[in-house]
């Protein structure tokens, strides 16, 4: 089975295809050649993983998933939550992210923050939706060299390190885009 991944993130790209089962041939929007820049104009994390999907799934007639993960900070009433990925401005910097919340929450004692991913599959104009999520909290500062977005400054329950400490394994089995991912290769295993 062909399936279009909706991401011109390569990293994003790599650590999902490290979970898909290799009967699936996973292609990016750059495998694609689709250079647009989709709109993420939902109002929910579900709600953009669809359009991304749903844009795919029109413009190049092949099934696709996409997803949309926000980062959940309790003592800042759930910002960046679905603006996570341009918190700091249109131009989806992670390192700007990463300061403007670690400047946010200086001073602060409740660190608390969950991941949570949507994904949605179009599979021939047949719509799913997957989610998964990981709690834990924010670290004072940025340690760790894997990963990308806010891995740096996000420590899982249960863990001493970041994201962007422990290795791709780990990091994929106790994800948030992990959980989600396995909701979906089981979905996907049962066609």
């Amino acid at each position: 089975m062909k399936l279009v991944f909706a991401t011109h993130n390569q990293n994003k790209f790599e650590e999902v295809k490290a979970l898909i089962p290799d009967s699936i041939a996973l292609i990016s929007l750059t495998d694609l050649g689709c250079t647009d820049d989709i709109p993420e104009t939902g109002k929910t994390l579900a709600e953009n993983a669809r359009i991304k999907a749903d844009f795919v799934t029109e413009n190049y007639k092949l099934s696709c998933f996409a997803d949309d993960t926000g980062l959940l900070v309790d003592a800042l009433d759930g910002r960046p939550g679905v603006y996570s990925a341009r918190y700091a401005g249109q131009e989806k910097n992670a390192e700007a992210n990463m300061e403007k919340l670690l400047l946010e929450l200086e001073g602060s004692s409740n660190r608390a923050a969950h991941f949570k991913t949507a994904i949605a599959l179009n599979l021939k104009n047949d719509h799913h939706l997957f989610e998964g999520s990981v709690h834990g909290y924010i670290a004072s500062r940025k340690k760790g060299k894997n990963g990308f977005g806010y891995d740096p400054i996000f420590v899982p329950c249960g863990h001493e390190q970041t994201f962007a400490e422990l290795p791709l394994s780990l990091k994929n089995q106790i994800s948030h885009r992990g959980r989600a991912i396995q909701k979906l290769i089981a979905f996907l295993n049962t066609l």
